[in-house]
């Protein structure tokens, strides 16, 4: 089984930073791409970021590019967010996937809270 858990979430005013962390577990051999989405309440799933696993490519969504970065560790296993200028529109809940190719995510965490104040 694979699992992935992300940390970093909380609060934080408009301008601030935060840095989430997913960790991933198990049989991730395969698990060619790693990435971040969020949802917010009454909003649906939308793409964040993501990136090759081994050091490839990296994809931004239109809202968040120019303001978050995403990068992957390797011998830690982990995948970060960070993430800066942060907008009241940038709260919402962010999960960490993980999948064979871009676009096909068979993972997924339990979520991480961000809450960004006006």
């Amino acid at each position: 089984q694979v699992q992935l858990v992300e940390s970093g979430g909380g609060l934080v005013q408009a301008g601030g930073s935060l840095r989430l962390s997913c960790a991933a577990s198990g049989r991730t051999f395969n698990l060619v791409v790693r990435g971040w989405f969020r949802q917010a309440p009454g909003k649906e799933r939308e793409f964040v970021a993501a990136i090759h696993w081994r050091g490839g490519g990296a994809y931004y969504g239109d809202s968040v590019k120019g303001r978050f970065t995403i990068s992957s560790d390797i011998a830690k296993n982990t995948v970060d967010l960070q993430m800066d200028s942060l907008k009241p529109e940038d709260t919402a809940t962010y999960y960490c996937a993980s999948g064979t190719r871009y676009g096909m995510y068979d993972y997924w965490g339990k979520g991480t809270q961000v809450t960004v104040s006006s």
